[in-house]
């Protein structure tokens, strides 16, 4: 990412600045209260006291309303401190989207410590790099993943280990459906990899006994941590976004006004298929849709199509957050296609472009835009969002919208000075949403945020003369599969570890499927190395949307004159494959 130029406040201000606000959908304000709430935790408060009679969450047939939830909270957040846990300190959460992951999320917090969401996918290497770095002492896994956690935990700080499965927190007292759920999916569909976790204590136990008392108060401020959020960076290595109460607040109240004239008081549905500690959903769906008092049908498998339209078979949505890929899926599923659409207010998607073809399809099929927005982890996510309304996005525009309210973009020319309307430059954003820094890393810091808060995305767009962004380049080299952002340096740094590897580069090339796809290029050490050595080392080091799907031997890869392998050069050369690919 490249690093940011001098100070803001020595350049004059562009062009640009509140042209957006002319094409704001009606009522939507300018700015936000960012003080409306002190905390994440006084915002849980209110609205699980206000809807406490509304169904919060659906997951695998059982319900769980606002006021149960609060209760689990509590619990959680009492057993919490019963270990020790102090106000500052992490709490690793390794959970898919299932009942446990709002209960763990709000009782961390409302325990006064930080949340450090873990992908449940991640091989040991990435797993034991996440909870080293953040410090995390106490975690939560899905027991599916509890063979990873066994063989990461000698090379962590963590002492608390709590372990649930899918059925825990299906229904109180007997729980028989939750048991025989759980007893299945262990012995009947062997999905649960044999582990031993002597310390680990049920979720079920922790909540039985954190009921018997009630969690300490915590004065939590806006400018306390919530998140150590792990993203990549361009040293390959996964960087945890600070971000803080005030942060997560500002972007909810945002992304909330922005959409206030679609939600009419009604009970919102949202279907939730996104992971929920991935940043966007977490944002959009876990926060978002809990300030309207909505109910979100929790999806822990997206890919098993064929069981996401079961679950959803009797259920009408009124908001859908997905990515295209996602929505490319549902789209050629044919049950999806027959739904009746005639209650759905909302579909939003990020994480990766949208694909004309993929939003215009499903425009068709619903009667609804997709409406598209841009963010990244570590704006907490959401920087520019365009008009839910019908009338400006009566068609696919293929832009990333307008930036939200409290939220100033600009474009950043090559030396520095700021690119008037219509002139390419890197998007910089200034705002509430805008994290405090990096973990443990100032230097990292320094490189995206400068001395006057702007942060450099390494995106290149353009602004039209309403206020509307589109992206017309990404960060350099990386790639984007699926709405992930994969580094080639972490795939590259795997693939060397390989004694039979000498070099290798990682680039992406485009998929009409995942956005892109990963190809390496490898020069041998042994000659007797085949690709399919070289992806089962990959397999062993890598998350799946990591995994590269192609490999190509090289006698050597491009280099500039100092060594720098020219991912570029090699990425310029596949481009070129497929043009002609095309045209022959």
């Amino acid at each position: 990412m490249p690093s940011p130029a001098a100070p803001a406040a020595t350049q004059t201000p562009p062009n640009t600045d509140g042209i957006w606000y002319a094409s704001y959908p009606p009522g939507v304000l300018h700015e936000i209260d960012v003080t409306r709430y002190a905390s994440l935790v006084q915002f849980f408060d209110e609205c699980t006291t206000q809807f406490a009679d509304r169904v919060a969450y659906v997951s695998a047939g059982a319900s769980m309303t606002y006021g149960a939830l609060a209760r689990k909270v509590a619990a959680f957040a009492s057993y919490l401190q019963g270990l020790g846990v102090k106000p500052g300190d992490r709490v690793a959460i390794m959970l898919p989207n299932t009942f446990q992951y709002p209960v763990a999320l709000f009782g961390t917090l409302k325990a006064g410590a930080i949340v450090v969401n873990v992908n449940p996918l991640y091989t040991v290497r990435e797993l034991a790099h996440q909870l080293k770095d953040s410090g995390a002492q106490t975690i939560v896994v899905f027991e599916n993943f509890a063979r990873t956690l066994q063989d990461a935990l000698p090379q962590t700080q963590v002492k608390n280990v709590i372990v649930t499965a899918l059925g825990d927190l299906l229904g109180d007292g007997l729980n028989l459906k939750g048991r025989l759920i759980n007893f299945v999916l262990k012995h009947v569909k062997k999905l649960v990899p044999a582990y031993r976790l002597p310390q680990a204590v049920r979720l079920r136990a922790a909540l039985a006994l954190g009921a018997r008392g009630k969690p300490q108060p915590v004065p939590l401020t806006r400018d306390d941590l919530a998140f150590l959020q792990y993203t990549g960076g361009t040293t390959g290595v996964a960087k945890g976004a600070m971000l803080t109460h005030g942060n997560l607040i500002a972007n909810l109240l945002q992304a909330k006004a922005w959409i206030a004239d679609q939600v009419t008081g009604d009970i919102e549905t949202v279907l939730t298929p996104l992971p929920l500690y991935h940043i966007y959903s977490l944002t959009v769906n876990a926060f978002i849709f809990m300030g309207l008092g909505g109910r979100n049908i929790l999806i822990a498998n997206p890919r098993d199509t064929k069981m996401v339209m079961k679950i959803i078979r009797h259920e009408t949505f009124t908001g859908i957050t997905g990515i295209n890929t996602l929505y490319n899926a549902f789209l050629d599923n044919e049950e999806f296609r027959k739904r009746d659409f005639s209650k759905l207010k909302l579909a939003m998607a990020g994480g990766m472009a949208m694909q004309r073809a993929v939003a215009e399809r499903f425009q068709q099929v619903t009667g609804r835009p997709v409406i598209e927005g841009y963010g990244l982890t570590e704006c907490s996510p959401i920087v520019t969002m365009n008009p839910v309304n019908l009338q400006d996005m009566a068609a696919f525009s293929g832009s990333i919208g307008l930036p939200a309210p409290s939220t100033v973009v600009r474009l950043r020319r090559e030396d520095g000075t700021w690119a008037g309307i219509g002139e390419p430059g890197e998007l910089c954003v200034h705002g509430p949403q805008v994290m405090r820094g990096y973990w443990q890393r100032p230097e990292e810091t320094a490189k995206v945020i400068d001395a006057d808060g702007w942060l450099g995305t390494g995106d290149i767009g353009v602004m039209d003369e309403r206020g509307f962004v589109r992206l017309i380049d990404r960060k350099k080299d990386m790639i984007l599969v699926s709405g992930f952002n994969v580094y080639p340096n972490e795939i590259e740094e795997v693939l060397v570890m390989h004694p039979g590897i000498s070099e290798a580069a990682a680039i992406g090339i485009p998929d009409e499927v995942h956005g892109e796809r990963i190809k390496v290029f490898v020069v041998r050490r042994d000659p007797a190395l085949t690709a399919d050595d070289v992806l089962a080392h990959c397999r062993k080091n890598l998350t799946g949307y990591k995994m590269p799907k192609l490999v190509e031997f090289r006698d050597a890869l491009p280099q500039t004159n100092v060594g720098k392998i020219l991912r570029r050069a090699l990425r310029d050369e596949e481009l070129a494959k497929l043009k002609a690919g095309r045209q022959g």
